[in-house]
């Protein structure tokens, strides 16, 4: 946009200089050729004023005082006044504050002397009304040309600023991802192995068996995590990975929790269908938390999970009998649910039951704009 506004101004100010050399006066130059080259010479400067506007804008300044000099009318030279501006403008949009202040404090010296003197030389009062007037367009013409640069350096900072505030927002969006994901998967996984690992201990000299038991379900549950860890640098790293753990893992899930000893009732409603990938997902997660709370801190042997497919939502409930605890209070686990629905523009309550227990509700919409934000936040 600079550089097209640098070569307009080149287009109209070498013939406007070339229209006023021919004007009654004193001529330094032949009528002809001479005058074109003098008029394109005097202009081509701002043809430059993109790259180096404060070289351009001595240059231009520097042609208003010698033509000053040599006597030039200023019908003559009126057109490198304005034109001198346009550098200012660069200045401003470009350079700092202070250096596009110094730009236009110069140019309007240069310009209101060589008005003046014109005015003098021609024994004209300088402060008759009309020619008032003039010294003021002139200095007017600066000023809107400093503010315009200024309004351009200023948008271009605000633009700047608000990309630094996205990447910003990106970086932690993606670190609270990682961090819900870790959590969720490391969390579950050693909640299981601290579990097998204390009951083996205790029978392993008077019930070798289910010590082995312990054991093989302390080996499945360390592959799985590290199979899922794989799968997490292998994001990371921007390699192909399997496909995350959604709603069909939930059996696999019930086994291994039941394993470890707490036993979990399933239930769905509704016809079961294909979800969008941050829905089944975050869905996943959101039961496998649940139940690893329950098992560690309910102190019950049973609970129930329920999953609802409605038309426009998903319902999940998770319901034990236990002593109404969700954590120890130092855990992040009902935070990370709180915050993967509401990512998805669902609802979520979690609470002691008024009987006794423990519930986990979460709400997640199906609708366009849900899977819109499924698709933003949805599976690696």
């Amino acid at each position: 946009m600079r550089t097209l506004l640098t070569w307009c101004g080149l287009a109209v100010l070498a013939p406007l200089l070339y229209a006023m050399t021919l004007t009654d006066g004193q001529d330094l130059l032949p009528v002809g050729a001479a005058h074109a080259t003098f008029a394109l010479a005097m202009a081509a400067p701002l043809a430059w004023a993109r790259r180096w506007p404060s070289a351009v804008l001595a240059v231009l300044l520097a042609e208003i005082v010698a033509a000053t000099t040599l006597g030039q009318p200023a019908q003559r030279i009126w057109p490198l006044l304005p034109f001198a501006d346009v550098p200012v403008a660069l200045l401003a949009a470009g350079r700092s504050r202070r250096a596009a202040l110094a730009a236009a404090a110069a140019t309007a010296l240069v310009q209101e002397a060589a008005w003046q003197v014109d005015l003098l030389r021609q024994g004209l009062r300088a402060g008759a009304p009309g020619f008032l007037a003039l010294s003021l367009l002139l200095g007017l013409g600066i000023v809107v040309a400093w503010m315009a640069g200024t309004s351009i350096r200023q948008r271009r900072e605000y633009a700047q600023a608000l990309r630094a505030h996205a990447e910003v927002q990106a970086i932690t969006g993606e670190r609270l991802r990682i961090a819900r994901e870790l959590h969720d998967m490391v969390a579950h996984s050693i909640g299981i192995i601290a579990i097998q690992a204390g009951a083996g201990a205790r029978v392993i000299g008077s019930r070798p068996e289910q010590a082995r038991e312990a054991l093989g379900a302390i080996e499945a549950t360390s592959r799985q995590t590290l199979k899922g860890l794989r799968h997490m640098l292998g994001v990371l790293r921007e390699q192909p990975a399997p496909p995350v753990e959604g709603l069909a893992d939930l059996e696999r899930l019930a086994e291994t929790i039941t394993a470890a000893g707490l036993r979990v009732d399933v239930r769905r409603h509704g016809r079961p269908r294909p979800l969008p990938a941050a829905v089944d997902r975050s869905a996943f997660r959101i039961i496998q938390e649940s139940v690893t709370n329950v098992l560690r801190h309910a102190g019950t042997g049973h609970c129930q999970v329920v999953i609802g497919y409605g038309s426009q939502e998903l319902r999940l409930d998770v319901v034990d009998d236990g002593r109404g605890a969700a954590g120890d209070g130092n855990g992040h686990g009902i935070a990370g649910m709180r915050e993967r629905v509401a990512l998805l523009g669902g609802d979520f309550s979690a609470g002691p039951r008024p009987g006794g227990g423990f519930r986990v509700t979460a709400r997640l919409p199906l609708t366009t704009a849900a899977g819109r934000a499924a698709t933003e936040v949805g599976a690696p």
